[in-house]
C-alpha cells in the first residue's frame, strides 16, 4: 500500500495525471480506493489495462468510476486526450 501511496501523491509537482496499470489487479479495498481518488480531485487518474471485474463492479458500485477515465493500455493511458469530469 505505501507504494501505491507514494505513486499516487497528489501533491507530485509536474505530473499530469497518473496512470494505473489495473490489468493485474486481483483486489481493491476501500483503503486502495481512497488513495487512487486522491489526485483524482485535481488531475485524470487513467485506469489503463483491461478493467477487472471486480474493480469495475467496486467503482460501479461506489459510484466511483466517473472519477476514472480507461485506456486500452499504458502507453495509450499517458497520451490520450482525457475529457474534464463532469462537476
Amino acid at each position: 500500500m505505501a507504494d501505491l501511496r507514494t505513486a499516487m501523491d497528489p501533491a507530485a509537482p509536474g505530473v499530469a495525471r497518473f496512470v494505473l496499470d489495473v490489468a493485474g489487479v486481483t483486489f481493491v479495498g476501500s483503503t486502495a480506493l481512497s488513495v487512487m481518488l486522491q489526485p483524482a480531485l485535481d488531475r485524470p487518474v487513467v485506469l489503463a489495462g483491461t478493467v477487472p471485474r471486480r474493480l469495475a463492479r467496486l467503482l460501479e458500485l461506489t459510484g466511483a468510476e466517473v472519477a476514472f477515465a480507461t485506456a486500452p493500455s499504458v502507453a495509450k493511458g499517458t497520451v490520450m486526450i482525457v475529457p474534464p469530469r463532469r462537476g
